[in-house]
């Protein structure tokens, strides 16, 4: 597979993945060590609750091999509480913590609030004060987010626009380009929760086009429960071998 592509989960700290994913002997504390032999990335969801210290993010880096990928979650108060109101302070904090990572940061993911509406002019002001030298990601979850001028304003601050997908319903309903590369988010598959063989089929069509374009692509199961995250990443990875 094109190392432009990476495929991994949402996380990692899942107990009910002991004896369907980690051995049930194994601690947790090599959990991340033994991800780290199955997939090339994983989404930091905790960073989205509470910012882990610089240490913490020091440590996920040595326990991972070289070439390893970490895609992090933003911070909650920034999209969530602050509603990316006066961002700046806030943002370099966050950056201050991660950076801890090195060359094993990845993309960092901004998820907005399902209600927060369209407002151009403190999104504008929020990707301001990201750091241009870093991947970042935006998903929006309120329909009026969707449009062209939102597109161009991503565009012009190269930030991606997060395709995400639930119960058989993306956002945006075509997949959408505002960078050289995108982000995908698996939440949910039309099998209880688990994707089908045809979902998935369809959906390494889709990352075989980016991918053939030239488009580099990460993207993560967020279904973590009975361990159909680790089970669908595994096979949209051998679907595209």
């Amino acid at each position: 597979m094109s190392v432009t592509v990476r495929i991994g989960t949402s996380g990692w700290v899942y107990r009910h993945w002991k004896g369907r994913f980690y051995p049930p002997g194994l601690a947790s504390s090599r959990w991340l060590e033994f991800y780290a032999t199955h997939f090339s990335t994983v989404e930091v969801n905790f960073s989205f609750y509470r910012l882990p210290g610089a240490e913490t993010f020091a440590g996920w880096r040595a326990q991972t091999p070289p070439g390893f990928c970490f895609a992090v979650k933003g911070s909650r108060l920034i999209t969530h509480l602050k509603r990316l109101k006066e961002p700046a302070g806030h943002v370099a904090t966050f950056f201050g913590h991660a950076e801890a990572l090195g060359e094993k940061l990845g993309p960092v993911l901004w998820q907005l609030p399902p209600r927060f509406r369209r407002d151009d002019e403190r999104l504008e002001t929020f990707l301001a004060a990201l750091p241009a030298d870093r991947r970042q990601a935006i998903e929006f979850r309120e329909a009026s987010w969707f449009v062209e001028p939102v597109y161009a304003l991503l565009a012009r601050h190269g930030v991606a626009l997060c395709i995400a997908d639930s119960g058989g319903v993306t956002t945006p309903p075509e997949p959408r380009l505002t960078t050289g590369w995108t982000y995908l988010r698996f939440h949910s598959g039309l099998a209880d929760g688990n994707y089908t063989e045809a979902q998935l089929r369809h959906w390494a069509g889709v990352v075989a086009g980016f991918r053939d374009a030239g488009v580099a692509v990460y993207a993560y199961f967020n279904n973590d429960w009975e361990g159909f995250a680790v089970e669908n990443a595994r096979r949209l990875q051998a679907l595209l071998e």
